[in-house]
Formats: structure tokens, sequence, C-alpha cells
């Protein structure tokens, strides 16, 4: 607990016992949701895709990487041998980047808003940066582009993915410009795929900062629907 205020700055939130306690949570929902994911399809976790913390540091809100943490800890207990992580928030997910740059096992796929936060974007396996106001089916069709071939080629016994909600149009933090309907056919599109190449599914929830606080909760509550269809 001992953060300098140099690296409370880069956190961007203020340290405490609770935050700690609160990311540790988090890592370990994210990794049951992996284990569950392997032995029914599909496990979502109300939390968690905090992409932007590194192996030695917290960045942007996110103080432990617990989608890297669960990838790892599979990989290490050998309950799988090859991960994809989907990124869809719309934030570049530097921090997993960065952490998993040397394994091959593990397949991250980024695509996000390029002219935002991070500034610096460690390279990913697959990074697809948007440029600003991208609506629903320009989105879509890049998605379709890219998704089932980054699946064929790697064949994941696994994918976590992180369904952020911030790429909707009136998100506070982010400049995309998908609708409540864009954003759910996202979500079945990444089922759809993860199901024609018998991978698990393991969701997190990831950003999200709409004006409305309640299109957040519709849009996180569509991706459950989705992984329960």
């Amino acid at each position: 607990g001992r953060l300098t205020p140099h690296e409370e700055g880069i956190l961007e939130i203020p340290f405490s016992d609770a935050l700690r306690e609160a990311s540790l949570l988090c890592a370990g929902g994210t990794t049951l949701a992996g284990k569950l994911a392997l032995t029914h399809g599909r496990a979502v976790h109300l939390g968690g895709g905090f992409h932007h913390a590194f192996a030695d540091h917290g960045e942007g809100f996110c103080l432990l990487n617990d989608v890297a943490i669960a990838a790892a800890s599979l990989l290490a207990e050998e309950a799988v041998e090859r991960i994809a992580i989907v990124d869809l928030d719309v934030h570049h997910g530097n921090g997993t980047a960065a952490i998993f740059a040397d394994e091959p096992r593990i397949f991250t796929f980024s695509m996000h808003q390029q002219w935002n936060y991070p500034a610096i974007k460690p390279p990913g396996d697959l990074d697809v940066g948007l440029e600003d106001g991208m609506g629903d089916d320009e989105y879509l069709a890049v998605l379709t582009e890219h998704l089932p071939r980054v699946l064929d080629d790697h064949q994941p016994q696994l994918i976590i993915y992180l369904a952020g909600a911030d790429p909707y149009e009136a998100d506070q933090l982010g400049g995309l410009a998908l609708s409540l309907r864009g954003l759910r056919q996202r979500d079945d599109f990444v089922m759809k795929s993860a199901a024609d190449c018998s991978s698990g599914v393991a969701v997190t929830l990831a950003g999200g900062y709409a004006i409305n606080s309640s299109d957040t909760v519709e849009i996180h509550c569509g991706t459950v629907r989705a992984a329960l269809a």
C-alpha cells in the first residue's frame, strides 16, 4: 500500500485497502469465470476488465490486471493451452498487451478508438485503431472482418471477452458512436464466433461511463443476455 504520489497519479484514483481488496476479488472473479466457461461454455463476471494495469504498476483506474491474472493462472494450472483476449472496450488494452508480448499461447486482440487514452499503446498481437465517431455498421463490418480470422488462426479453447460499454454514442470517456442495438449486435457476434470455433467465453464488463448511468446498465445487461442466448 505504499504508493508514491506519482504512482497514484498514474493510477488516477486514490489507493486504499478497500481498493486492493476489490481488485483482488475482481482477479479471483475473472479467474473463476474462466474456469466456469471451460466447463459450461459461457460465464459472465459482473466486474473486471481492468486492462490498463501493467505487471509492475497500475494505470487508468486499474490497480491489478484481472484479465492477465486470470489468463496466466489458467495456463499455469494447465486448465487451458490457448487463450484469446478479445478486448472491445473503447480504450486500448495497453497493460494486457505489454504483459503478454512474449507469450505465444495468449493472443491479444484490441479494437479501440485510436485517438483516445492511452497515448502510448504497446503492440498486441492484433490492434485495430478506429477513427472517431465510428457507428454501428462500420464498426460491425470491421469486427466481422477480423474476429473470425483471429479465432481461426489461434484456435483458442477460451476467449476472455472485455465487453466494454464505452463505445456507446453517449459515453463520456469515449468517442465512438455505437447505439444500444449496435452494442448488442457486437456481443451477439462475439458469442456466435466463439460457438463457431467451439471456444468457451469468459466475459468481463470493463468500462462504461454513459451520461445516463441507466444506459450503461442496459448495455451490460444486453451483454449478459447475449451470453445467455
